[in-house]
């Protein structure tokens, strides 16, 4: 079966794969072979969010990844992603929460451990860190510092406004629309069993 690590992947090149897949699924179909749907992700999409659930099955037991994904462009209209992705196999909530991610095709944005960010809109504001990566489909890549408390207030922030105005240092990355966040977020809790009740009430 496949591996999937939807932190290290743009929401674009996961659809790909997804319809990758899929093709794949039913030409193996056609040929006798015999593919199941359960081996297939599960998608769904809640206003601008889409979610994918994967199960790895060892035979022995059975692992979730959860992941929820926005796009969106930044100022000048480079191609981004904001990801969430938890697996039954990590502590879950409340003890830790989905990480999050973001992705974008800006080499101008710092780089490096430690990055001040702050995620918010005029009236909602959360200070943090992000820790930048290597290129994921030609695209940096930024970790938002993972502790719960930190990651909880960036999680409410997320459901509280409209769109989230994303900065890293001094700079503007972008303002990401958060149209269908909390269907997403509670789907994820679903799936992977986990509460969504301190986030998405």
């Amino acid at each position: 079966m496949r591996v999937f690590r939807p932190a290290a992947l743009a929401l674009s090149a996961t659809l790909a794969a997804f319809a990758g897949s899929t093709a794949i699924a039913q030409e193996q179909t056609q040929q006798g072979a015999d593919t199941s749907a359960a081996d297939m992700p599960a998608t769904n999409t809640f206003g601008r969010w889409t979610t994918i659930i994967d199960t790895l099955d060892t035979g022995q037991d059975a692992h979730k990844t959860c992941a929820a994904s926005t796009a969106f462009l930044d100022a000048i209209g480079n191609a981004g992603t904001l990801t969430l992705s938890i697996s039954t196999g990590d502590a879950l909530p409340p003890n830790a929460y989905p990480a999050i991610m973001i992705t974008v095709a800006n080499r101008a944005l710092p780089t490096g451990q430690n990055i001040a960010a702050t995620f918010g809109d005029p009236g909602v504001k959360v200070s943090t860190t992000v820790t930048s990566s290597d290129a994921v489909n030609g695209r940096p890549s930024w970790a938002v510092d993972s502790q719960p408390k930190k990651a909880l207030a960036l999680l409410r922030a997320m459901r509280q406004v409209t769109s989230l105005d994303v900065v890293f240092g001094k700079a503007a990355v972008a303002s990401i629309p958060m149209d269908g966040f909390v269907k997403a977020y509670r789907s994820l809790g679903k799936s992977c069993g986990f509460p969504t009740k301190d986030v998405a009430p």
